[in-house]
């Protein structure tokens, strides 16, 4: 499709080239006729006054040497021209080329995400359905093995319903940046309000989370900062050991505040960093962790908060002895 495309378009650069080409190739022709004509013209008014005039002899003219001037001219706009077109094709397909190459990498990411998103939701819908239908056709079902269906109906229902709030999340700060509303927020206070959104999880995994944040302020939206930190932290609890400890701590610099979310989990291996902001990626180690469910949008929609508030986020990482998340946001002043 987009090498027919790339085909179309630079046939079209062509065609303009071509117009234009010959436009001045035509206005230039005319103006050096013209200007022969005229030196030609002064020129045989010179020869007669200097040579006696003679009523025998006619006025002297070159047009053999008009004609060869004209000829010499129009082969020399058809080299140019030639060349013109030649390196204007050369040219036009590599434009083209330019030019379609982010609309196909915006296709190509969206058939990605189609295909990724229908994958994630035809395993909990394939659950449901084979689960619903092989009790349907049990005639000896019990209520209590009814009840069990049930329940395990509900829980893929919550894992569609957990996918498809995590699209939308992610489809909304996709959104122009025009939409956001910025403010001048505490960051202490956004990082207190994200800890009691997740405190709960931390307890029952006995995590503590230490924080050293400091108090300073940023511009920016304060949901979209809160859902950044939650999500970060969420995956951090998710992926380190019981009784562990989580830190997070700020550094400051000129302009810019630093956050570390540092954890002490399974890690990630050094192949899987450079992806780990793809959507629906997720590492080996990630998929086998027993209790870490998900589908692998979280940093996605991290990294889309971060980069709405002009920021810069970071992971490093070593096996089995943990992860550091480092985000920089731009102080307010």
């Amino acid at each position: 499709m987009f090498k027919n495309a790339r085909l179309k378009l630079t046939a079209w650069y062509l065609l303009i080239i071509t117009f234009v080409s010959i436009t001045f190739s035509l206005v230039i022709y005319q103006g050096l006729m013209n200007e022969v004509h005229r030196f030609s013209k002064m020129q045989r008014l010179r020869i007669e006054r200097i040579l006696p005039l003679n009523p025998m002899q006619p006025y002297f003219t070159d047009e053999d040497l008009i004609t060869e001037i004209q000829q010499r001219v129009i082969l020399g706009l058809g080299i140019i021209n030639t060349f013109i077109l030649l390196a204007s094709g050369t040219l036009g397909y590599f434009l083209a080329g330019k030019t379609l190459s982010p609309i196909q990498k915006m296709v190509e990411e969206q058939n990605r995400f189609i295909s990724d998103a229908s994958h994630e939701f035809r395993t909990p819908l394939t659950a449901l359905k084979s689960s619903l239908e092989v009790n349907l056709r049990d005639k000896n079902l019990t209520i209590e093995n009814a009840k069990k269906t049930m329940g395990e109906s509900i829980k893929d229902v919550n894992d569609l319903q957990r996918l498809s709030d995590s699209l939308l999340q992610l489809s909304q700060y996709e959104k122009p940046q025009q939409n956001i509303n910025y403010e001048v927020v505490s960051l202490k206070q956004v990082i207190n309000e994200s800890i009691k959104k997740i405190e709960s999880l931390a307890k029952n995994k006995n995590i503590n989370l230490k924080n050293s944040t400091i108090d300073i302020n940023i511009k920016g939206n304060k949901y979209g900062l809160v859902d950044l930190f939650v999500t970060l932290l969420d995956n951090a609890i998710k992926y380190s050991k019981e009784k562990s400890v989580i830190n997070i701590i700020t550094k400051k610099t000129n302009h810019t505040v630093f956050i570390l979310i540092e954890d002490h989990g399974i890690g990630i291996d050094k192949k899987d960093i450079p992806h780990l902001f793809d959507r629906f990626y997720r590492s080996d180690k990630a998929r086998s962790k027993k209790g870490a469910d998900g589908y692998g949008l979280g940093l996605s929609i991290a990294k889309k908060i971060v980069e709405q508030h002009k920021g810069s986020i970071k992971i490093e990482s070593k096996l089995k002895k943990g992860t550091t998340i480092k985000i920089g946001l731009p102080i307010f002043s």
